[in-house]
């Protein structure tokens, strides 16, 4: 049995970490792989559950600095979980410099796997003090992973001279089954259809931070006869409201806040259109375009030159607009509102691409794959 240790941010914050756990419970259900998640707590504690077949552990974090956690017990705790368990592979996600600094800790013999979700945008700064020991890192791992072509097409940081022999494109997976209107959300369903009595609907959904580009969403409500929620929480929250207030929107548009599981299925049920304005290229996929187009949603979504004009794909499955554009994506709404068949039927094809191109299945055999030919590599070099 391969015994993989994952390195990540953190547990359940996001659609990444979404990606992971969904990842994990795969890899383990095969039977061929022991997984073992090491990620920083959101608190001051280092704990650990074993849940879906794997065991996560959780390193205490005292905060963050250009998003990096300030987590010292980690380096210590990797080579604590080596000795339990002498992991053959350490599969790496980035960005996460801590991770990488912490897993310099394992032995040369264990293969180094990364997956690739996004380029370090913002902290550009701090990019400039660590790409150095970033590029010398990736010239040197077994194999890096892309959920699309673009993560390697568009990226400025995977070394160029990358051999094709290890770049691996493996679309992130989706789990039909988990979105299925159970009990609580057709009673949610029932209270968002009376709050849009009618209305054009849209949906978004994200943490509330400067990539996301929802003050773009919330100006361009004021030329979009219709009902938008936005799911989530973060730090730019109360200016946020306050934009809304500022626009003259504040009737039409709905902080919801953090949306239980049970009750999210409701919420794009009950859209018309689910809409991602992310402005920056550190929204590198959008995995909650999968799940708008699961539910046979039109996707509106920013071209971002990332993974998120690959799933998207405009006039196909949603439409696009330039990102920061709020009258052009105040366009693409009213668009889509002024044309329910044209709903319908980008809808639909958006449904059966996650059908035909996202399954789980796909994504773990081709991830144990890597792993194996990882391995395999190493073997025939000693």
């Amino acid at each position: 049995m391969l015994k993989v240790l994952h390195l990540g941010k953190f547990d359940t914050f996001g659609g990444i970490e979404r990606h992971v756990q969904l990842l994990l419970r795969g890899l383990a259900a095969t039977g061929h792989v022991l997984p073992v998640n090491l990620v920083l707590n959101d608190r001051a504690a280092t704990d650990e559950h074993l849940e879906h077949g794997y065991l996560t552990v959780r390193v205490a974090c005292f905060g963050q600095v250009a998003s990096v956690g300030i987590a010292p017990a980690l380096p210590l705790m990797v080579r604590r979980l080596h000795k339990r368990y002498a992991f053959d592979v350490v599969h790496l996600h980035f960005p996460d410099p801590l991770g990488q600094i912490a897993s310099a800790l394992l032995p040369r013999s264990v293969g180094r796997v990364v997956s690739w979700h996004s380029d370090i945008i913002r902290q550009k700064a701090a990019l400039a003090l660590y790409r150095p020991l970033q590029r010398h890192f990736l010239e040197r791992v077994d194999a890096i992973i892309g959920a699309t072509p673009i993560h390697f097409a568009g990226s400025t940081q995977i070394p160029s001279q990358l051999d094709e022999a290890r770049r691996f494109v493996i679309p992130y997976g989706f789990e039909p089954q988990r979105w299925s209107l159970g009990a609580a959300a057709l009673r949610h369903l029932a209270v968002l259809k009376e709050q849009a009595a009618g209305r054009f609907a849209v949906f978004a959904l994200g943490r509330h931070v400067y990539y996301k580009g929802f003050d773009v969403l919330i100006r361009a409500m004021r030329t979009v006869d219709g009902l938008l929620w936005i799911g989530g929480d973060g730090p730019l929250r109360a200016s946020l409201e306050q934009l809304a207030q500022n626009e003259g929107v504040a009737d039409r548009v709905r902080f919801v806040g953090p949306i239980a599981e049970d009750q999210l299925p409701a919420f794009y049920a009950a859209c018309d259109v689910f809409c991602l304005p992310s402005v920056e290229k550190s929204e590198a996929f959008g995995l909650v375009q999968l799940e708008a187009m699961h539910f046979g949603r039109p996707v509106v979504s920013t071209r971002l030159g990332t993974g998120v004009d690959w799933v998207n794909q405009d006039n196909r499955t949603g439409l696009t607009v330039q990102p920061s554009d709020a009258a052009a994506l105040a366009h693409a709404l009213r668009t889509l509102a002024a044309d329910p068949d044209l709903r319908s039927r980008l809808g639909e094809a958006g449904r059966r691409r996650v059908q035909g191109d996202f399954s789980v299945e796909n994504m773990v055999e081709k991830t144990l794959a890597v792993y194996e030919l990882v391995l395999q590599r190493r073997a025939q070099r000693t």
